[in-house]
């Protein structure tokens, strides 16, 4: 299936599609109790062959442009977790996210792709706006997310099963044209 248009890079990053044979690693990542503390907790390896095969594969074609993605370091190759551009679940909101090995925090890596995501959601898709959840307590994503140049929102409960546990939400959005005000486009 074709995308509506290149999926973004950046001058350390990619992005590329997860593929079947990219289930050890997601399991790595998804089995992690530091990557996995605000999300909560490790998934099996079952959880996570079903969240490639439903809420990653099945996904791209569902929604051409959207998605979750392995996050790639030009320079070595490595897989150094991934990033999302997908609906909230039982939402129609459009999300970013990310989720990252801790050997690659405080690199500026999420940051760094989280904005060329979101130019890429606000120009290439043309989407209106896009939210981004996280924990209460997860300040270092938050951090991200505003330094991305999204805006702290009341915070939410959401009704699907896995959100409930987790009780309110923090909350941040921000509207198209807002955010590409505000953010300069990336030096050539």
């Amino acid at each position: 299936m074709n995308l509506p248009a290149p999926l973004p890079e950046t001058p350390r990053l990619l992005l590329r599609r997860y593929t079947r044979n990219d289930l050890d690693a997601l399991d790595q990542l998804n089995s992690n109790p530091e990557v996995m503390r605000y999300l909560g907790g490790v998934a099996s390896r079952e959880d996570t062959r079903q969240m490639l095969d439903e809420r990653i594969l099945a996904y791209y074609d569902q929604h051409p442009g959207l998605g979750v993605w392995a996050t790639i370091e030009r320079d070595s190759g490595a897989h150094l977790g991934f990033h999302l551009l997908n609906h909230i679940r039982g939402e129609s909101y459009i999300q970013i996210g990310y989720r990252l090995f801790p050997q690659y925090w405080g690199r500026g890596y999420a940051t760094e792709m989280t904005i060329a995501l979101l130019r890429y959601g606000y120009t290439a898709l043309a989407l209106p706006r896009i939210t981004a959840i996280t924990a209460l307590d997860n300040r270092g994503s938050q951090h991200v997310l505003l330094k991305s140049g999204l805006l702290r929102g009341a915070d939410r409960d959401l009704p699907h099963p896995v959100y409930i546990p987790w009780g309110p939400l923090a909350w941040f959005e921000r509207e198209r044209g807002e955010w590409l005000a505000q953010m300069p486009p990336p030096a050539v």
